[in-house]
């Protein structure tokens, strides 16, 4: 039997190498004989875009950058010099692993640094730019790195907002003017790993919001702002930022990208498999082992594990999926793409508890599976 093994990361414990090492272990100390080939995966979320880096064999390129509240702080991001190809992890300049659970605070976090960034590739001479957005900090719609690339968002008055996001609720008139020009001469791939849209009850403000440290109220005032900033932008720009599937993705910084710089959005799992030749390897296998730290209805919005499955259901090979928490309500629509669904805890415990004992629960769990697959054979 061979099984193909690809896991995507377990946010707060494990990097989706580290989970397929862990899910060939268990296999291993198993009964079961069988041959394992890792494909570690991404989708778009935090961690994506250095995984592309090192498939791309790009130089890690370092830069000052200003931290989502402004703190100066060093970014990376990965340079390809002979197809001027630059990826960027938005995390390392925007993301809320950056901030300490008291700092949170999405009214006042925005993505300046992640605008520099891109400035420091166009500055490079890019004319590719592959951004994974997960793990951002940020419900900004894109304010703060448009504003860094010379975006002027203005009041009644005519006066530059700098503070952003909350001051997009006073935002009168955008001007494009002074923006980067060099941005139309760059193709810019933005990838996402939901597919919820800007506005509304399942858009960037009221779905990711909370997890970025919004309370309800900030909740309300962070959608007024992305609402406003939207509808000054259809006034000015013609473009509705609402419209796009996956403009929610990053507290909507793929909406405010693809509006104002022509950004590509893409499915983060299907470009990253379609990169690392991920039907070559799915062909070979009898068995799919996939995995990621919660699997809810939110899986099926283009997490890694979904788009695993997609792949693996062409050519009808089965699935397994593990996860440190399963959905109690799993629904039938997650069992039409995965044959058999697992949590590996071991006992009730504290988030903090499961987190420390991942590596371990999930080694454990795929020694076990290995045993009753044995059965089969």
């Amino acid at each position: 039997m061979h099984i193909l093994i690809a896991p995507n990361a377990f946010k707060g414990s494990l990097t989706s190498g580290e989970a397929a090492q862990c899910i060939a272990k268990g296999l291993k100390k198993s009964k079961l004989s069988c041959t394992v080939k890792e494909i570690p995966i991404a989708d778009g979320g935090d961690g994506t875009a250095h995984l592309i880096s090192k498939k791309l064999y790009a130089k890690t390129l370092h830069v000052i950058v200003h931290g989502p509240l402004g703190k100066k702080i060093t970014a990376s991001y990965g340079w390809d010099k002979e197809t001027k190809t630059a990826v960027i992890e938005m995390a390392d300049a925007s993301g809320i692993r950056l901030l300490k659970k008291e700092e949170l605070n999405p009214l006042k976090s925005n993505t300046r640094g992640t605008g520099q960034l891109i400035k420091n590739a166009l500055d490079k001479g890019a004319k590719k730019i592959i951004i994974g957005l997960g793990g951002s900090a940020t419900v900004d719609g894109a304010s703060g790195l448009l504003n860094e690339l010379g975006v002027k968002f203005l009041d009644k008055s005519g006066r530059r907002l700098t503070d952003l996001p909350k001051g997009l609720l006073a935002l009168n008139k955008i001007d494009v003017r002074a923006m980067d020009s060099r941005i139309n001469d760059c193709e810019i791939i933005l990838l996402c790993d939901v597919t919820n849209k800007l506005l509304g009850k399942n858009g960037a403000a009221f779905v990711f919001g909370p997890q970025k440290g919004a309370n309800p109220k900030e909740v309300a005032l962070l959608e007024k702002c992305l609402y406003q900033f939207n509808k000054i932008v259809k006034k000015d720009l013609k473009v509705d930022m609402a419209s796009f599937k996956h403009g929610g993705t990053a507290g909507g910084v793929a909406a405010g990208m693809a509006a104002f710089m022509k950004a590509k959005l893409v499915s983060g799992i299907s470009y990253y498999l379609d990169i690392v030749s991920f039907d070559n390897e799915l062909k070979k296998a009898d068995i799919v082992i996939t995995a990621e730290g919660a699997l809810d209805s939110q899986t099926l919005e283009g997490k890694g594990p979904y788009g695993v499955a997609q792949k693996a259901n062409q050519y009808k090979i089965p699935v397994i999926v593990l996860a440190g928490q399963v959905s109690q309500k799993i629904g039938k629509e997650l069992h039409e793409y995965f044959n058999a669904i697992f949590a590996i805890g071991h006992k009730p415990s504290s988030v903090e508890e499961a987190i420390e004992n991942t590596a371990a629960d999930l080694e454990r769990t795929v020694f076990e599976l290995g045993n009753l697959l044995a059965l089969q054979i």
